[in-house]
């Protein structure tokens, strides 16, 4: 995290990390051998259905970033992403299909089969 305060991001424009999102962090995080690192979320265009979730991890946050904690591990999302991200929820689940995180978007008007894209009405 670098030296800048993170701005208080209002009720309406949080995003929630579940307990299995959290402890899966952990250890991806563990697994890096890094306790410094932060996920990363964010939303791009592209994809089947006009932007897409990206996941990676980063050691700083940047100016327009704002930061959600649970559990000890720190989720930040830059300030645009936020605008499509606002009242999501980060989780973690395993099925018979695989295991990957998922987001819970109330603003997606809809989503593409694979969960990883979504549109806006």
């Amino acid at each position: 995290m670098n030296d800048m305060t993170p701005v208080a991001t209002p009720a309406e424009r949080q995003v929630s990390i579940t307990g299995n999102a959290a402890k899966r962090i952990a250890w991806l995080m563990k697994q890096e051998g890094d306790d410094a690192l932060m996920l990363r979320l964010s939303v791009s265009g592209g994809g089947c259905s006009g932007f897409q979730y990206g996941f990676s991890f980063d050691k700083s946050s940047q100016v327009d970033d704002h930061l959600f904690e649970r559990d000890g591990v720190k989720v930040v999302v830059d300030d645009t992403s936020l605008d499509l991200l606002a009242g999501s929820e980060i989780d973690f689940v395993e099925d018979l299909v695989g295991a990957a995180f998922q987001v819970r978007n109330p603003n997606a008007a809809s989503s593409c089969g694979c969960g990883s894209s979504f549109s806006v009405a």
